[in-house]
């Protein structure tokens, strides 16, 4: 039987304030714990909803360095930007705090001593990596090398990327620093680690017992660690830049990043508490048993809060354990992996500067190709389509049918509902379940099928207009239309609680156009929620087609950023064989005017040149059909070597020469030529 909770703390994976947050991050973890807590909210249930920005770590320090500025300066600029780019799109926060905070660095702090204090560590001098020119010990994520598992060339410490198997820096294949390059060597520090493998047994009990509804990808990678034995893990670093370890004989050692940031949750609902005092007491969100903890996080986070965090919090002992910790797979961008490395992703402050007003399309779409249970695709193409094909036709259209035909029949009055057919009754019917349905799917993190579940009352909507079909009904049986609108109208106001949790912008907006001030979920489902003779505002369309050159600009942005990162990856070949000058003076290369150009008949590569040479003309056949259009090299004075041995096609074509081109970093061909005219025939030396 399933456990009744009195509140509900829900906590959204903390963005790393190293950079911007994509679509990839609102689609795995902020996106469906928005839509979850509003869910709740409507429910009238107690929640709190906590975010905040992870700031500790080694990546922000690198940044701080490559760019000459303080390491709070990195982390102040993007935890401004973060916060603001939720609030803009309106992920509904109750706190958004940092883990900088003073309040955040001493619960971490008491929280780490308290175990210290309590023999939960254990101490353990061991060898780790270290870089002797930079003098530093080096963190998992500031090491690179090649993964054990899919051999990719640049997997991290901590995880490979292209694979997703999580590391350690022990496992990798020639190590080195990723920030200089410079080779490892091993030297001995004395950390303090989390005894894991004392865990192992309550852990397989509580996860592989206890709760087998998480999701299939959640209790699978759960179980797969669990299965692989469970090892002590440091908790303390050799670093700079963090919470110091509180630990008299630990000068230079900070908390780990993953162990301070999980109690970043709890600080930052200290936080809120301690400003709101209508909250009530922070520690009843996360110790009072009647309260329901529920993790939102990326499936690179599995780990952490399904087993470590679990394991730090039952070792303090005064916490509640996560009930359900809904974990996404990733979302792709264009059939590749998003990176944040080679700026291969979509920044939702740059979405909300480009395509202002439209955070409801994104929420839909990214909530439609939801990576649930398995890695998804996000392309600009299917945006365009599921915003105009499902919001704007089936969505909007249902919507501005329903209320245009009250303004132009009814003045904008909602008409009375007179005897209803069977098909009026039959249509009044299918609606009816959906709030139980909606509730079936929420309750269960099942966020794409619920939103696909809401769609489908604009679908019952449209059908039932375009069957009735009250324009002509009008001129021959006007009570007939007024029943039709009616429960048009109904279906509508429906509509607008239904997509609430999912599209917050455009529910408020009908909401207005329906003069709907309030409502409650347990409304969803009525046919009486809009009364008879009330005035509606007027109509305006919900939604608007997004054009072919919106997404155009998109895709053109991806292709310039893709090719900037070959250009700023390329390496040149390298040199061939050193030969001799005498070898190099053999070669007659000359300069020679193009008289014309064309194209080879069925050769698709080939171009045929008649090049004047400065004695006479000559043929030569390039195989650069693919990079130029023969008109625009006709009077070019192109490079050609001269002495070269002719040499004949298939076709009889004859070729005297070679004319001199270069590859480009992207297998472009460029011709070679010259900055300023000279005469045919001239020689290059």
């Amino acid at each position: 039987m399933e456990k009744k909770f009195k509140r509900t703390t829900v906590t959204a994976a903390l963005p790393y304030a190293n950079g911007p947050v994509h679509i990839g991050h609102l689609a795995g973890v902020y996106v469906p714990a928005d839509i979850y807590v509003r869910y709740l909210r409507l429910k009238k249930q107690d929640v709190v909803f906590i975010g905040g920005s992870d700031e500790h770590g080694v990546p922000v320090t690198i940044r701080a360095r490559k760019e000459g500025i303080t390491t709070q300066e990195v982390v102040d600029r993007y935890h401004n930007l973060i916060k603001e780019s939720f609030e803009r799109f309106d992920i509904s926060f109750d706190v958004y705090s940092r883990t900088t905070s003073q309040t955040h660095h001493q619960l971490a702090s008491d929280f780490f001593r308290k175990l210290y204090d309590e023999g939960k560590f254990i101490e353990q001098t061991s060898e780790q990596f270290y870089d002797e020119q930079t003098g530093r010990f080096l963190t998992d994520r500031n090491i690179r090398g090649e993964c054990p598992r899919c051999h990719a060339p640049e997997a991290y410490g901590d995880q490979c990327e292209k694979c997703g198997a999580t590391l350690s820096p022990e496992e990798l294949i020639n190590p080195y620093n990723a920030e200089t390059g410079n080779p490892l060597v091993k030297k001995a520090t004395k950390h303090w680690y989390l005894p894991l493998d004392k865990d192992q047994e309550w852990l397989e009990r509580w996860i592989l017992e206890e709760h087998k509804e998480w999701r299939p990808n959640v209790y699978g990678q759960c179980k797969s660690w669990l299965d692989s034995g469970l090892k002590p893990r440091a908790v303390t670093r050799d670093l700079d830049w963090g919470i110091p370890v509180p630990v008299e004989g630990a000068e230079g050692k900070v908390l780990y990043v993953w162990f301070d940031a999980p109690i970043g949750y709890i600080s930052n609902t200290k936080e809120l508490c301690e400003k709101n005092p209508e909250r009530g007491s922070w520690e009843t969100w996360w110790k009072d048993p009647e309260t329901r903890l529920v993790h939102f996080i990326g499936k690179d986070n599995i780990v952490f809060h399904c087993i470590v965090f679990p394991a730090m919090l039952k070792a303090h002992g005064e916490y509640i354990l996560p009930d359900n910790v809904p974990s996404n797979e990733f979302l792709n961008l264009e059939g590749d992996k998003i990176s944040t490395s080679r700026n291969h992703a979509v920044w939702l402050n740059e979405y909300l500067d480009e395509l202002p007003g439209r955070q409801d399309e994104l929420r839909y779409v990214l909530t439609a190709n939801a990576p649930e249970t398995k890695d998804n695709d996000f392309t600009w193409k299917d945006f365009q389509a599921r915003c105009n094909n499902e919001l704007v036709a089936i969505y909007g259209n249902f919507v501005n049918r329903a209320l245009q035909l009250t303004q132009k029949y009814y003045d904008g009055i909602v008409p009375a509902r007179g005897e209803l057919t069977a098909y009026d009754e039959q249509t009044l019917a299918e609606f009816k379940d959906v709030k139980e349905k909606l509730e079936g799917l929420l309750d269960h993190f099942k966020f794409r099928e619920a939103q696909k579940e809401a769609m489908n009352l604009a679908r019952i909507g449209n059908k039932y207009i375009a069957d009735c079909e009250p324009w002509k009904e009008i001129k021959t049986n006007p009570e007939r239309v007024k029943t039709i609108i009616n429960i048009s109208l109904q279906l509508t106001a429906n509509l607008a609680i239904a997509f609430e949790p999912f599209l917050p912008f455009s529910s408020k907006k009908l909401r207005k156009m329906l003069n709907m001030e309030s409502f409650d979920w347990d409304e969803l489902g009525s046919t009486d929620l809009l009364e008879t003779g009330k005035q509606l505002a007027k109509p305006s369309l919900l939604f608007e087609k997004i054009e072919d050159e919106t997404i155009q600009f998109q895709l053109d942005k991806l292709e310039a950023i893709k090719k900037a990162n070959e250009e700023a990856n390329y390496k040149a070949k390298p040199v061939k064989e050193v030969i001799r000058f005498d070898d190099f003076e053999k070669l007659d290369i000359r300069v020679g005017t193009v008289l014309e150009c064309e194209r080879v008949p069925k050769m698709k590569k080939l171009l045929k040149f008649k090049i004047d040479d400065g004695l006479n003309s000559r043929t030569i056949v390039s195989g650069i059909a693919a990079y130029y259009e023969p008109e625009e090299l006709v009077g070019k004075q192109v490079l050609f070597i001269a002495n070269l041995a002719p040499r004949e096609f298939k076709n009889g074509l004859v070729s005297e020469g070679m004319i001199l081109s270069a590859e480009n970093f992207d297998g472009n061909i460029s011709v070679t030529t010259v900055t300023r005219p000279v005469k045919g025939g001239s020689q290059v030396s």
